[in-house]
């Protein structure tokens, strides 16, 4: 049965399922079904690439078919399984039982009893959850995260000579560039996204506590730990952990959740920035008929977008602190919080998915007011005095900038005129004077 947005606990799944269905075949239940039907598949072929000697007689034409079980899941494939889990009351135990019915209409059920061979439930999900958060990363998250790091780098090179007052502390202060200060956020961006590309992807993959202490005990003379290592590494695409318990250690997972949400955490100062300059009429935007931007003032054009980034990076960083502070711990060889939380994987996902939509969109509606930024540039002459001290501590004028503190530190508005009149007052050279005579807020923007 088909659940209706209105009726959605989750604005993921609500509100905002037509911005975060993209996640779904990862994060849903249905994605966590077909990746554990995908490990499952994989072990067994790899057992009978070994060969074990029971499956000696599988012939290698058969693999096509067995794949096939993976390529081509359906709702009704998940739906089955759900019955079942009806009966078994465990999940995975259902994914076993629906291979072997699948292995039963394939001719193949003398070598069903070698799904599952060896294996506790968490060399599933703990295989199956990485390949599904990587996948995930690289196909939805990353693609829009690059997404808004473009809008922003275009941006940056729009404004690049774009003069602009800067503030520390809320005051006027030496001037910077608009484009720059949008590419120290592009900066930080790549940053953070070259760190959480050396996190590994990790999987536990050793029986119920970690020892393969059934796979051992069968089969003596294989090597049960180059089997698993090549399995998890090669066949599935991640770094195994070894030794374990029965579950992952998800201190690499702790690690890119951390990774994902100090991006959250620039984004968010981001959002912030770009509000305040829309506060300061640095930014006016674009106005799209028939929006409404107050159900009572109707001159209000508000920077929803960027709080609705704000609001759901929030959100995301609320349970990326969560998973990366639990997972990491359980009780002896293993409790089962873990398995309730990682379920939640894809919320945080979601709600940064939904932000970074939110960013693009309110900056592809940003407009520059360049004439309220000039504006705050001519009535901030004060802010050349630290050009103007440093100047004179290079020629060794005494005590420069005790006498630029006394010019500047008073309840009188600082002008163009009255800047040029100091400098008149200067006992320097007339070729200082000159240079001092050309600084202004407009230029003095550094490098």
């Amino acid at each position: 049965m088909q659940l209706h947005t209105l009726y959605a606990i989750s604005p993921i799944d609500g509100r905002y399922r037509k911005q975060t269905e993209s996640l779904a075949p990862y994060f849903s239940e249905f994605g966590l079904i077909k990746y554990r039907v995908k490990v499952e598949i994989e072990y067994f072929i790899a057992l009978c690439e070994l060969p074990l000697p029971q499956l000696a007689g599988i012939n290698k034409s058969v693999y096509p078919a067995l794949r096939a079980i993976v390529d081509n899941f359906s709702e009704t494939d998940a739906a089955d399984i759900k019955v079942i889990e009806q009966t078994t009351n465990h999940d995975v135990k259902a994914v076993e039982y629906f291979i072997k019915h699948k292995f039963d209409k394939l001719g193949l059920a003398e070598y069903k009893e070698f799904i599952h061979f060896g294996l506790t439930s968490q060399d599933i999900n703990n295989t199956a959850t990485p390949m599904l958060l990587r996948d995930a990363l690289q196909t939805v998250y990353l693609p829009e995260l690059h997404a808004v790091i473009s809008s922003l780098e275009a941006l940056a090179n729009d404004w690049k000579d774009i003069p602009m007052l800067a503030r520390t502390h809320g005051q006027p202060a030496s001037p910077t560039r608009l484009g720059k200060e949008i590419k120290v956020f592009i900066v930080r961006l790549h940053n953070q996204l070259s760190l959480l590309n050396q996190v590994p992807h990790a999987a536990k993959f050793g029986g119920a506590t970690g020892n393969l202490n059934a796979h051992q005990v069968a089969y003596p003379k294989i090597d049960w730990q180059a089997f698993a290592d090549k399995f998890v590494e090669k066949d599935l695409g991640l770094e195994r952990s070894s030794p374990t318990t029965q579950i992952e250690h998800y201190d690499h997972l702790a690690a890119c959740f951390d990774g994902l949400k100090r991006i959250n955490t620039i984004l968010t100062d981001l959002s912030r920035d770009i509000w305040q300059y829309v506060a300061m009429n640095y930014f006016k935007q674009k106005i799209k008929a028939g929006e409404v931007g107050s159900s009572a003032m109707p001159h209000k054009v508000n920077p929803i977008d960027f709080e609705n980034a704000e609001g759901n990076l929030g959100i995301a960083n609320a349970l990326f602190e969560h998973l990366s502070g639990k997972l990491p711990i359980s009780r002896l060889q293993r409790d089962l919080t873990d398995s309730t939380v990682l379920r939640n994987v894809g919320m945080p996902l979601a709600h940064s998915f939904i932000a970074f939509r939110s960013l693009l969109k309110g900056l592809s509606k940003l407009e520059l007011n360049e004439a309220a930024i000039q504006h705050d540039l001519s009535e901030n002459w004060a802010v050349v005095a630290e050009a103007i001290q440093t100047i004179l501590r290079r020629e060794s004028y005494p005590q420069p900038y005790e006498a630029l503190k006394a010019l500047t530190r008073k309840n009188e508005k600082i002008t163009e005129k009255t800047i040029q009149e100091f400098i008149e007052t200067l006992e320097v050279s007339e070729d200082i004077k000159k240079e001092l005579r050309q600084i202004s807020p407009f230029n003095y923007t550094g490098i």
